[in-house]
């Protein structure tokens, strides 16, 4: 289930709910009890390193495909 996350308007905390993503824009009070949220838009963290089972792309050699066949890149 997708965290979402939201700023209380009140008190100024910061919070994350886990729910589903039809529910992302329904209404959320903040722990403190206060009802004057708003939902943060979120950023995508993409990190890491390409899997090892990943296959590896294929690198020069071989006919075909170019302007000509292979021929003229070579």
């Amino acid at each position: 289930m997708p965290r979402y996350e939201y700023r209380c308007r009140t008190c100024g905390d910061t919070f994350e709910l886990s729910r589903p993503m039809a529910e992302s824009s329904d209404p959320a009070a903040c722990p403190s009890g206060h009802d004057d949220t708003v939902k943060l838009l979120s950023t995508v963290a993409v990190g890491g390193s390409a899997s090892a089972s990943a296959p590896a792309p294929p690198t020069g050699g071989g006919g075909g495909g170019g302007c000509c066949g292979g021929g003229c890149c070579g």
